[in-house]
């Protein structure tokens, strides 16, 4: 797998069209309007606060991520590139269109999330099945998880989670019993995907950026 130019073409844009699918979860969770996931709590209190687009704000917190994954030296891949820089831009794009207005009523405020919930959990097939790398804040946790040995992984997750939602919540971001629901259902959710699509996220080999660009270079050279 991404052995060629090809391979790495098709596979980007298979993360791609993964990354879009899952931004428009992320967009059904934040129209449900009864609350969201902890990054996404910091995204819209960053927008708020600095009166910026959302996806400008996802942008900021993804490199942020970035970074520390750098310092923490976890592997960087093409896919998770493309994470940091377009799921915010393409829920920025169906806000655009108006696609699904904000709800108010809570029998269809709960299903929408748990459809935006389920939606996301299926576009991380397509995501991983690229194998271009983890999300960069997948890649935080697990750096973090390496350095917190004493830990399980499941807490410092949760750890995570409560320093983003209250520093979201701090700059005016939305919580709700849909953030709640976003961290409780969120993991499941994927889990039932892949088993629905016979999916085994351990069994793929992910290639790191460095690996990606002698792989193109290589092609290049010998086109």
């Amino acid at each position: 797998m991404n052995n060629s130019r090809k391979d790495i073409l098709i596979n980007s844009l298979l993360v791609t069209l993964g990354l879009f699918f899952f931004a428009f979860g992320v967009y059904l969770t934040i129209q449900a309007n009864m609350g969201v996931s902890p990054y996404d709590c910091l995204n819209l209190g960053l927008s708020k606060t600095l009166g910026i687009k959302y996806g400008n704000a996802s942008i900021m917190v993804s490199v942020v991520v970035l970074i520390i994954d750098i310092i923490m030296k976890e592997p960087l891949g093409i896919g998770m590139l493309l994470d940091a820089f377009l799921v915010g831009k393409f829920v920025d794009f169906l806000n655009w269109i108006n696609l699904v207005p904000y709800q108010d009523k809570w029998y269809i405020q709960i299903p929408l999330i748990l459809i935006g919930l389920f939606i996301m959990g299926f576009s991380q097939y397509f995501y991983m099945n690229g194998a271009l790398g983890c999300g960069p804040r997948d890649t935080m946790l697990v750096g973090f998880s390496r350095r917190l040995k004493k830990i399980p992984i499941g807490i410092v997750g949760v750890l995570i989670h409560i320093v983003v939602t209250t520093i979201g919540y701090l700059l005016g971001g939305p919580v709700g019993i849909g953030t709640l629901l976003c961290m409780a259902l969120a993991g499941p959710f994927m889990q039932i995907a892949f088993k629905i699509m016979k999916f085994d996220a351990t069994g793929i080999e992910h290639q790191n950026l460095i690996a990606s660009i002698k792989v193109l270079k290589n092609n290049k050279r010998s086109a």
